[in-house]
C-alpha cells in the first residue's frame, strides 16, 4: 500500500468544512522532472532536426551569407543582379521602417533564399555523388577519372555529420531490369539442377519476363517512386511479422561476452556496468552523437536499437526503465531518478536487491515468457483472452514499453571448466534460447547476465539485423570493461543515493486455461530447442592477416572454403544464402549473395580431383564471390527482386510458376559474417585476452546448416555453427571440423612461396570453363 500512496501525486477529501486538498510533494517533484526531462529531448531532437535539415551546410553558415551579402551592397554593388530590389518593391510599407530598413530586409530575405539554394544544390550534389557505386568493381591500384571526380563527396559530406545527415542525400534502392533478374537467377541456379530440370526452369522464366513480369515490374517502379526503398517494409512485414512460427531459434540470434575474460565474477556488478553503458549509447543515440559509418551508410535502423521496441509497436518514452526477469518472478528498474541517470554502483545496488529478493512468483508466472518462444497464434489468442485488460494489460505494457528486457539467470556460463569447448556450446545455446520461459522473445533485445559475471544477448531480428546490434554490443563491451571498470573487490565504481526507491515488483493474476497454454507452448519451443545442434569454434591457427597475404578477399576465401567443406560434407553443392547489407541506399536492409557458383564449384571438384589448376581456379571463383557480393550492395541482386515481384503478384491474385518455384527453393547453407565495425574500440595488441566471440543464429533448413562467422583482428577467426539432431546427415562438429581443414587447405594452396599456375594451367582452365 505504501508504493501505491508514493503513486499519487495527490489526495482530498470532503469534509463538513469543504475540500481538504493534500499534495504529495515527492510525487509533483517527479512529475517536474519528468516533463523537464522531456522538454529537453524535444529541444535536443529540434536542434538536431535543423542541423541534420540544412546539411551539408550549417545553420551558422546563414549567417556568413548574410554578411556577405550586405558587405557588398555596402561597397555599391549589386550581388543579386536586381532581386534585391524587387523583393523591396513587395515588402508591405509601413511608416516604422525607413528605407534604410527595408533594404537591410530584403537583403536578408535575399541571403535566406540564396542559402537555402546553395543547400539544395549541395544536397543534390551529394545525392548523385553517392548515387555512384563505380568505384566498388575497380582494380586494387587502378582508378578511373569518373571514380577521382567522385572523391569529391569528402567536399560536400561537411565536417562533423550527426548520424542522420546523410540520410536525405541517400539513393533510393533502384529496381533492377526483370530480364537482368532472371539472368543472374538463371546463371546461379544451373550447377544445382539436372539438363532437364534448367530447361524447365529456363522455359518458365522466359515465359514469366516475357508477360506476366512486365506487369508486376510496372507496379515495382510504381512503389520505388513513391517509397524511399521498395523491399524494406515488405520484408519486414511477410518475412519477420506474418510469420507464425516460433521466433526462438528460427528468427532470433544472439551475441556473446568477451571470450577469455570475465571482467567481475559478481552477477549484480556486471549487470551495473552493462546497463549503464546501454544507457550511454541511448543518450548519444538520442543526440545524434554517433559517428556515421561513412557517407554512404543508411542509419536508419539505428533509430530503433534503444528506443523501447517490441514486435506490437515502437514506443518512446519519457523516462528510462527496463523490465527484469530473475527466478519466475519479473520486475521493474527504473534507470533514471531524480532527474539523472543511475550511476553504474546504483544499478548494482538495485539488481541486488533483485537478487536477494526472496518472494516467490505466483502461479503462471514463472514460465509466462514461453508464450513469446511458441507459435504466434497461440500467443497472440491468449493476449487477446488474458492480456487485453486488467492487471496483467498493465504488467505486459510495461515489459513491452521497457527500453530493453533483463534476465538474471543462476547458471554459469562460458569457455571455462574441465571442457571448455562444450561450455562454449552450451553458452552460445543458453543465449539462443535459454531455459524457453526466460527470455523475452519479443523485446528488441534481452541482456543476458549470468551468476559468475559473463553476459550475452539474444536479439529480435524485425527491427534491425545484426550489424545494427553488433554496433551496440561492441560499445557496451569496450565502455564496460575500458572506461568504466571495477574496484578491487568486482564492484561498480561509485555511490549509492539513499533516497533511490527500490525495483518495482510486476503482479499478474494468470488463470488455469492460461497456465495450459503457457505449457503447451513451452512443449513446442522445448522440442525445437532441444533439437538445435551448436558449435562455437574460434580459429587461432590464422585469420585476416594471412588471407591477406595470398591477396585474397577475407569474405570470399571463407565464403569458398564454406563450399569445400560442405561438399566433403554432404558430397554435394548446394543453394547458399550469403547476407550483404544494401545500407548505401535508404533505409536499406539486406540482400541475398548466392555464394555456390560455377566458379567455386569448378575449383572445389578441381581440388578434391588433384588437379594442377586450382590457384587459378581459386582466385577466379574469389573474383566472382567479389563481384556478387558488390553487386548485391548495389542494387543488382537477384532475390529480394523476385521477392517484391511475388509480393505484388499476390496482391493482383495472378499465379506464376517460375516465382513459386524460386521462392520456395530451399537454402540449406545459410551464412553470415559479423563485421567488426568499431575496431578503434578494441586494444588487441595490449589486451589480446579482450576478444569479443561473434554471434549466431539457428539453422534456416531442417537438414542443412547455420554458420555466422567473424574475423577478429589479423588471427583469429570465431565459426557459429547450427544445424538439427533431428537431421541424420548434419553435425555441427564434423562441419566445424571440416571447415576448419578446408581453411587450413586453401590456406597452404595459396601460400605466398607457392608458383602461379603455368601457361598449361591457363589453357587448361578455358577447357574446363568449356566443358561446364
Amino acid at each position: 500500500m505504501a508504493e501505491a500512496h508514493q503513486a499519487v501525486a495527490f489526495q482530498f477529501t470532503i469534509t463538513p468544512e469543504g475540500i481538504d486538498l493534500q499534495l504529495s510533494h515527492q510525487a509533483l517533484r517527479q512529475v517536474y522532472l519528468s516533463g523537464l526531462r522531456s522538454w529537453k529531448k524535444r529541444v535536443t531532437r529540434l536542434k538536431n532536426n535543423v542541423i541534420t535539415g540544412v546539411y551539408p551546410a550549417s545553420p551558422s553558415s546563414w549567417l556568413f551569407v548574410v554578411i556577405a551579402i550586405l558587405a557588398t551592397m555596402y561597397t555599391r554593388s549589386d550581388p543579386s543582379m536586381g532581386l534585391i530590389a524587387k523583393i523591396q518593391e513587395h515588402l508591405p510599407v509601413s511608416d516604422s521602417l525607413s528605407v534604410q530598413c527595408r533594404t537591410v530586409v530584403s537583403a536578408v530575405l535575399f541571403s535566406t533564399l540564396l542559402w537555402f539554394s546553395l543547400i539544395f544544390t549541395m544536397r543534390l550534389c551529394l545525392k548523385q555523388l553517392l548515387s555512384y557505386h563505380g568505384w566498388m568493381f575497380e582494380q586494387h591500384g587502378k582508378v578511373s577519372n569518373t571514380t577521382k571526380i567522385w572523391a569529391m563527396v569528402r567536399i560536400f559530406s561537411g565536417r562533423q555529420p550527426l548520424l542522420y545527415s546523410y540520410q536525405g542525400s541517400l539513393p533510393n534502392l533502384p529496381v533492377p531490369a526483370v530480364k537482368d533478374t532472371v539472368k543472374r537467377y538463371l546463371e546461379s541456379a544451373r550447377l544445382l539442377m539436372s539438363d532437364a530440370e534448367y530447361e524447365r526452369m529456363t522455359t518458365l522464366a522466359k515465359e514469366f519476363e516475357s508477360s506476366l513480369g512486365n506487369r508486376l515490374q510496372w507496379y515495382l517502379k510504381l512503389k520505388a517512386m513513391w517509397a524511399s526503398n521498395y523491399v524494406s517494409d515488405w520484408w519486414e512485414e511477410y518475412v519477420y511479422l506474418r510469420g507464425r512460427g516460433p521466433l526462438m531459434v528460427n528468427s532470433n540470434y544472439y551475441g556473446m561476452d568477451f571470450l577469455y575474460v570475465t571482467p567481475t565474477p559478481i552477477q549484480a556488478a556486471r549487470a551495473g556496468n552493462t546497463l549503464h553503458a546501454c544507457l550511454l549509447y541511448r543518450r548519444k543515440l538520442n543526440r545524434e552523437e554517433i559517428k556515421p559509418v561513412s557517407p554512404h551508410c543508411s542509419a536508419d535502423r539505428c533509430y530503433w536499437a534503444m528506443g523501447e521496441t517490441s514486435r506490437y509497436g515502437w514506443v518512446m518514452e519519457t523516462d528510462c526503465y527496463v523490465a527484469v526477469f530473475h527466478r519466475g518472478r519479473y520486475f521493474r528498474l527504473w534507470l533514471y531518478h531524480a532527474g539523472r541517470m543511475l550511476s553504474p554502483r546504483e544499478i548494482e545496488h538495485q539488481i541486488q536487491h533483485i537478487l536477494d529478493d526472496p518472494s516467490p512468483p505466483v502461479p503462471g508466472e514463472a514460465k509466462l515468457a514461453a508464450l513469446t518462444a511458441g507459435d504466434r497464434i497461440p500467443w497472440a489468442q491468449a493476449r487477446k483472452e488474458f492480456f487485453s485488460s486488467g492487471v496483467n494489460k498493465r504488467s505486459l505494457d510495461c515489459i513491452e514499453k521497457a527500453a530493453f528486457f533483463v534476465a538474471l539467470d543462476d547458471d554459469e556460463q562460458g569457455m571455462m571448466g574441465d571442457d571448455p569447448a562444450g561450455n562454449l556450446d552450451r553458452y552460445a545455446k543458453s543465449l539462443l534460447h535459454g531455459k524457453c520461459y526466460d527470455r523475452w522473445f519479443d523485446k528488441s533485445f534481452t541482456v543476458v547476465l549470468y551468476k559468475n559475471g559473463k553476459n550475452g544477448l539474444n536479439a529480435e531480428h524485425s527491427w534491425a539485423d545484426a550489424p545494427i546490434m553488433a554496433h551496440v554490443w561492441e560499445y557496451v563491451m569496450t565502455t564496460d570493461c575500458f572506461q568504466l571498470g571495477y574496484t578491487e573487490e568486482g564492484h561498480c565504481k561509485g555511490d549509492v543515493a539513499s533516497s533511490l526507491p527500490p525495483p518495482t515488483r510486476l503482479t499478474w493474476d494468470i488463470p488455469a486455461e492460461c497456465q495450459e497454454r503457457i505449457e503447451r507452448s513451452l512443449a513446442v519451443a522445448q522440442t525445437l530447442a532441444d533439437d538445435v545442434d551448436f558449435h562455437v569454434l574460434p580459429i587461432q591457427d590464422f585469420g585476416k592477416g594471412a588471407i591477406k597475404k595470398c591477396k585474397i578477399s577475407p569474405d570470399a576465401f571463407i565464403q569458398i572454403a564454406l563450399q569445400l567443406a560442405y561438399y566433403r560434407n554432404r558430397g554435394s553443392f548446394t543453394l547458399t544464402y550469403e547476407a550483404s547489407m544494401t545500407r548505401l541506399f535508404r533505409e536499406g536492409r539486406t540482400e541475398t549473395v548466392r555464394s555456390c557458383t560455377s566458379e567455386s564449384c569448378t575449383f572445389v571438384r578441381a581440388l578434391e580431383g588433384g588437379e594442377e589448376v586450382c590457384r587459378h581456379l581459386f582466385r577466379t571463383a574469389a573474383e566472382k564471390h567479389q563481384h556478387l557480393y558488390r553487386m548485391a550492395m548495389t542494387g543488382g541482386g537477384i532475390d529480394r527482386h523476385l521477392f517484391c515481384l511475388y509480393i505484388v503478384s499476390k496482391y493482383l491474385g495472378e499465379e506464376s510458376p517460375f516465382l513459386k518455384e524460386v521462392l520456395s527453393e530451399t537454402w540449406r547453407l545459410s551464412t553470415s559474417q559479423t563485421p567488426l565495425q568499431q575496431v578503434e574500440l578494441f586494444d588487441f595488441v595490449n589486451h589480446p585476452d579482450y576478444t569479443t566471440c561473434g554471434g549466431g543464429f539457428g539453422p534456416v533448413a531442417d537438414d542443412g546448416y547455420g554458420v555466422s562467422y567473424i574475423i577478429i583482428g589479423e588471427n583469429m577467426i570465431n565459426l557459429h555453427i547450427s544445424c538439427k539432431h533431428s537431421c541424420p546427415q548434419t553435425d555441427s562438429h564434423k562441419f566445424g571440423a571440416d571447415i576448419k581443414k578446408a581453411l587450413m587447405d586453401l590456406l597452404e594452396l595459396m601460400s605466398p612461396e607457392k608458383p602461379d599456375p603455368s601457361r598449361a594451367e591457363q589453357n587448361h582452365l578455358k577447357n574446363s570453363k568449356k566443358d561446364l
